[in-house]
């Protein structure tokens, strides 16, 4: 659960709240960079862009930035922001710009030179340093307290993203209206690592990683199995009370399939490579590639028969797993990989039955939410950028399928914020964004009203008349990637997972050899009643079991010894109450069962 806030917790305010705290960052990041090319004459300089904590620079080094290096860096930075530089903005013809560039001898500013539309702008810090930027920035480095600023991290990075290209240098640094600020976020990233889910499923044995495999698949243990499991059947659960009906889909397709449905044309760079048919073929026109998306599959289910309006709403849901080519560069444990399983449902509905389904979904969507207790969220309406030329269908259908989710949400009393340009290319979302326990935001659930896939694979169904109509669809996962959501979850529980998801819910621990027959007896009715137990038969004194047994996050430990055996109990300790004293086996099971019965602890 989210540990507690101290007495004199700061806010640390979001780079998108405050202006101030913008030109800060951006004005840092270029202190930054007169910095390096100060100390490291060879440095070319090529981007810096601010991030929601701070910034980053990439440069082209000719040597490995060490920790030492990063500190003269700070050290030289310290200096420019104590000179009160002034920081000068100049409007420059394009001619002008290339003059500058190749007399400096920076042909990485060329390259950015030519991506940018006039005016074009170049920041000077005093008469020493420049780079083309659009702001904002400070008036003078002097505005920034050098005590609010630090240098994070170096990381490799390829120019504009591009593995063929030049491998180059990024800098991590932060900046922070404060040094109270600055503090307070250097404590929030320490318990952000301490809760790290990469550091903690491993030390609790739920996945592993294999270079042999490849990065971004992960290997799920049985213990992460069981987590997997669990979350997997109670959307079941929850889904089949609603109506839904399951279905398997493969995990290839002719590219045929993504043709029609658009998936080529939007995400051909994150697809894996086409495959030929058999191997005499050299065409991969009709070749296949692994699914990156669920809904084209469950439409063939969907037009393998001529509907009645009568069998509509037809819900169908899997747990399907979609690959992306995701960059090496972006993979990040769970959250970020190349194989991920999608809790995915797809509704077919007359146009008269979207707003009540789409409220339903929103129901479920929110029951989720309360039974894992991820109860802080914001409702995000994405929807087109009408300036975008990505988006597939026609303008009255966009106008239709947002009308539908504002109305929709209005009608449930949710607040929410719309967010143009953030709609998938056939249609727009209603997306659930969970703040965690360290006040980051993560995409959850979505749900998405979709006109133009029916379009284009010309769905029908026979209406109450004798007439075809084409149904509306509605996408929705509540979980999202079932991978992500259980990196959140660990981070979120700091790997203490409450008694009905921790993998193992019991064990016992036997003072001695002597007492494992009792406890290995104890073990098998606690998993006759569906309780995940185990006993530790390490051998190890007891303090080094209930040690052990506190590292693992156990959330129910026995204690078996002699008196236990002789009265047929069971000295309990639990990691929501504590010492629980003495109880009997039969009165133990009973508690346990009840507790994970309810979802609550024991």
């Amino acid at each position: 659960m989210p540990a507690p806030e101290p007495q004199n917790a700061i806010s640390l305010p979001r780079s998108s709240e405050s202006e101030e705290l913008k030109k800060i960052r951006h004005t840092a990041s270029h202190v930054m960079a007169m910095a390096v090319q100060k100390l490291f004459p060879k440095a070319q300089v090529t981007i810096g862009p601010t991030t929601e904590s701070g910034f980053y620079y990439d440069f082209d080094l000719p040597e490995p930035l060490t920790t030492q290096d990063l500190k003269a860096i700070k050290k030289e930075m310290v200096k420019i922001l104590k000179r009160k530089l002034p920081v000068l903005r100049e409007e420059v013809t394009r001619g002008e710009t290339k003059r500058r560039i190749e007399v400096i001898g920076e042909p990485y500013k060329l390259e950015i030179l030519a991506t940018i539309q006039e005016p074009i702008t170049i920041y000077h810090l005093g008469n020493e340093w420049w780079d083309l930027c659009a702001g904002p920035h400070v008036e003078n480095t002097g505005e920034i307290n050098p005590k609010a600023v630090d240098l994070e991290s170096v990381a490799g990075a390829y120019w504009r993203g591009d593995a063929n290209k030049a491998q180059l240098q990024r800098i991590y640094g932060t900046a922070w209206e404060n040094p109270a600020q600055l503090a307070e976020y250097k404590r929030r990233k320490q318990e952000a690592l301490k809760r790290d889910h990469r550091k903690l499923g491993k030390e609790l044995g739920l996945f592993i990683f294999s270079d042999l495999v490849g990065p971004g698949l992960p290997l799920w243990t049985p213990k992460g199995t069981i987590l997997r499991s669990l979350l997997e059947n109670y959307l079941k659960e929850e889904q089949i009370k609603r109506g839904y009906l399951p279905v398997v889909t493969p995990h290839i397709a002719r590219i045929d399939l993504f043709k029609t449905s658009g998936h080529w044309q939007q995400y051909q760079e994150d697809m894996f490579p086409m495959m030929a048919e058999d191997d005499d073929s050299r065409e991969l026109e009709r070749g296949f590639v692994l699914k990156p998306m669920n809904c084209p599959f469950h439409i063939q289910i969907y037009q393998s028969n001529l509907r009645s309006y009568r069998e509509l709403p037809l819900r169908l849901a899997e747990f399907g797993t979609v690959y992306r080519y995701e960059q090496s560069g972006e993979l990040g444990g769970l959250t970020r990989v190349r194989g991920f399983t999608v809790d995915d449902s797809h509704l077919f509905v007359t146009p008269e039955q979207l707003d009540e389904e789409f409220a339903q979904v929103v129901d479920l969507i929110l029951s989720v939410f309360k039974n894992l207790k991820l109860e802080k969220f914001k409702a995000r309406l994405s929807f087109r950028d009408p300036t975008s030329d990505k988006y597939i269908g026609s303008e009255e259908v966009w106008s239709t399928a947002e009308g539908a989710i504002r109305r929709a949400v209005e009608k449930m009393g949710m607040e929410y914020f719309v967010a143009p340009g953030e709609a998938a290319f056939y249609g727009p979302k209603l997306d659930f964004i969970f703040e965690d326990a360290l006040e980051r935001e993560w995409q959850l659930g979505t749900v998405q009203v979709d006109y133009n896939l029916p379009e284009r694979f010309n769905l029908e169904y026979v209406a109450s008349d004798g007439f075809r109509q084409r149904p509306v669809m509605i996408h929705r996962a509540p979980f999202g990637s079932l991978e992500r959501l259980i990196g959140i979850l660990i981070e979120e529980y700091a790997g203490d997972f409450p008694l009905w998801l921790a993998p193992v819910q019991g064990r016992l621990l036997p003072v001695s050899d002597e007492f494992l027959p009792f406890a290995q007896e104890v073990a098998t009715s606690m998993l006759s009643a569906g309780i995940r137990a185990e006993v530790d038969t390490s051998g190890e004194r007891l303090g080094k079991q209930i040690r052990n047994g506190e590292k693992e996050k156990i959330p129910v430990m026995a204690v078996v010894g002699a008196k236990e055996l002789e009265s047929r109990t069971l000295s309990i300790r639990t990691r929501s109450s504590g010492e629980l004293g003495t109880m009997a086996v039969g009165e133990v099971i009973e508690r346990m069962k009840e507790a994970i019965g309810h979802r609550k602890n024991f």
